[in-house]
Protein backbone atom coordinates (compact mmCIF):
# COMPACT_ATOMS: atom_id res chain seq x y z
CA UNK A 1 0.00 0.00 0.00
CA UNK A 2 1.52 3.28 -1.14
CA UNK A 3 1.79 5.89 1.58
CA UNK A 4 1.99 9.61 0.84
CA UNK A 5 3.16 12.30 3.19
CA UNK A 6 2.84 16.02 2.54
CA UNK A 7 5.05 18.73 3.98
CA UNK A 8 5.59 22.45 3.57
CA UNK A 9 2.23 23.84 4.58
CA UNK A 10 2.29 27.23 6.26
CA UNK A 11 0.55 30.57 6.75
CA UNK A 12 1.71 33.27 4.34
CA UNK A 13 0.62 36.68 3.09
CA UNK A 14 -1.00 37.37 -0.23
CA UNK A 15 1.53 37.52 -3.06
CA UNK A 16 4.04 35.28 -1.34
CA UNK A 17 5.24 31.84 -2.41
CA UNK A 18 5.18 28.43 -0.82
CA UNK A 19 6.41 24.99 -1.84
CA UNK A 20 4.59 21.79 -0.91
CA UNK A 21 6.32 18.43 -1.06
CA UNK A 22 4.93 14.92 -1.20
CA UNK A 23 7.04 11.87 -0.48
CA UNK A 24 5.82 8.38 -1.33
CA UNK A 25 6.77 5.18 0.41
CA UNK A 26 5.94 1.52 -0.15
CA UNK A 27 5.53 2.12 -3.86
CA UNK A 28 6.44 -0.29 -6.65
CA UNK A 29 9.46 1.11 -8.52
CA UNK A 30 8.49 -0.53 -11.81
CA UNK A 31 4.99 0.91 -11.85
CA UNK A 32 4.32 4.20 -13.61
CA UNK A 33 2.73 6.66 -11.23
CA UNK A 34 0.94 9.89 -11.92
CA UNK A 35 0.78 12.24 -8.97
CA UNK A 36 -1.46 15.18 -8.29
CA UNK A 37 -2.37 17.85 -5.80
CA UNK A 38 -5.91 18.55 -4.67
CA UNK A 39 -7.28 21.06 -2.21
CA UNK A 40 -10.38 21.31 -0.10
CA UNK A 41 -12.08 23.90 2.07
CA UNK A 42 -14.81 23.14 4.63
CA UNK A 43 -18.15 22.41 3.02
CA UNK A 44 -16.76 22.15 -0.50
CA UNK A 45 -15.73 19.27 -2.71
CA UNK A 46 -12.09 18.37 -3.14
CA UNK A 47 -10.72 20.26 -6.14
CA UNK A 48 -7.98 19.07 -8.47
CA UNK A 49 -5.19 21.63 -8.75
CA UNK A 50 -2.36 20.04 -10.72
CA UNK A 51 -1.18 16.66 -11.99
CA UNK A 52 2.10 15.36 -13.38
CA UNK A 53 3.89 12.25 -14.55
CA UNK A 54 7.56 11.29 -14.63
CA UNK A 55 7.86 12.33 -18.27
CA UNK A 56 7.29 15.94 -17.25
CA UNK A 57 3.76 16.21 -18.56
CA UNK A 58 1.52 18.42 -16.47
CA UNK A 59 -2.06 19.57 -16.20
CA UNK A 60 -3.44 22.49 -14.18
CA UNK A 61 -6.78 23.81 -13.16
CA UNK A 62 -7.65 27.21 -14.58
CA UNK A 63 -7.61 28.73 -11.10
CA UNK A 64 -3.88 28.11 -10.63
CA UNK A 65 -2.51 28.02 -14.18
CA UNK A 66 0.45 30.38 -14.47
CA UNK A 67 0.94 30.59 -10.69
CA UNK A 68 1.51 26.99 -9.59
CA UNK A 69 4.08 24.52 -10.91
CA UNK A 70 3.99 20.80 -10.29
CA UNK A 71 6.87 18.44 -10.74
CA UNK A 72 7.42 14.77 -10.12
CA UNK A 73 10.65 12.81 -9.87
CA UNK A 74 11.98 9.44 -8.81
CA UNK A 75 15.55 10.40 -7.99
CA UNK A 76 17.44 8.10 -5.63
CA UNK A 77 14.76 5.43 -5.99
CA UNK A 78 12.22 7.68 -4.30
CA UNK A 79 8.90 8.94 -5.60
CA UNK A 80 8.32 12.60 -4.96
CA UNK A 81 6.07 15.42 -6.09
CA UNK A 82 6.43 19.14 -5.53
CA UNK A 83 3.94 21.96 -5.89
CA UNK A 84 5.53 25.38 -6.21
CA UNK A 85 2.90 28.00 -5.47
CA UNK A 86 3.63 31.60 -6.44
CA UNK A 87 1.58 34.78 -6.14
CA UNK A 88 -0.65 33.15 -3.56
CA UNK A 89 -4.11 34.59 -3.01
CA UNK A 90 -6.51 34.31 -0.06
CA UNK A 91 -8.72 32.03 -2.17
CA UNK A 92 -5.84 29.52 -2.28
CA UNK A 93 -6.40 28.90 1.42
CA UNK A 94 -7.27 25.22 1.81
CA UNK A 95 -6.09 21.85 2.98
CA UNK A 96 -3.88 20.44 0.25
CA UNK A 97 -3.72 16.73 -0.49
CA UNK A 98 -1.21 14.73 -2.46
CA UNK A 99 -2.57 11.86 -4.54
CA UNK A 100 -1.12 9.11 -6.71
CA UNK A 101 -2.32 6.48 -9.13
CA UNK A 102 -0.31 3.50 -10.34
CA UNK A 103 -0.09 2.09 -13.88
CA UNK A 104 -0.84 5.57 -15.12
CA UNK A 105 -1.25 6.07 -18.86
CA UNK A 106 -1.32 9.82 -19.29
CA UNK A 107 -3.36 10.08 -22.46
CA UNK A 108 -5.93 7.55 -21.21
CA UNK A 109 -6.41 9.40 -17.93
CA UNK A 110 -6.24 12.93 -19.36
CA UNK A 111 -9.86 13.86 -18.66
CA UNK A 112 -9.67 12.41 -15.16
CA UNK A 113 -6.31 13.76 -14.03
CA UNK A 114 -7.89 16.42 -11.83
CA UNK A 115 -10.70 14.24 -10.54
CA UNK A 116 -10.61 12.45 -7.20
CA UNK A 117 -11.95 9.18 -8.62
CA UNK A 118 -8.78 8.69 -10.67
CA UNK A 119 -6.49 8.33 -7.67
CA UNK A 120 -6.23 5.39 -5.30
CA UNK A 121 -3.58 6.72 -2.91
CA UNK A 122 -3.94 9.81 -0.76
CA UNK A 123 -1.99 11.72 1.83
CA UNK A 124 -3.46 13.08 5.04
CA UNK A 125 -3.41 16.67 3.82
CA UNK A 126 -1.64 19.80 4.92
CA UNK A 127 -2.99 23.27 5.62
CA UNK A 128 -2.10 26.33 3.56
CA UNK A 129 -3.43 29.67 4.75
CA UNK A 130 -3.05 32.88 2.76
CA UNK A 131 -3.87 36.17 4.45
CA UNK A 132 -4.77 39.34 2.58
Amino acid sequence: QVQLRESGGDSVNSGESLTLSCAASRFTPTSNYCMAWFRQTPGKEREGVAAADLSGRTKYSDSVKGRFTISQDNANNALHATLQMDDLKPEDTAKYYCAAVSRCVWRDLWFGLLKTDTYNYWGQGIQVTVSS
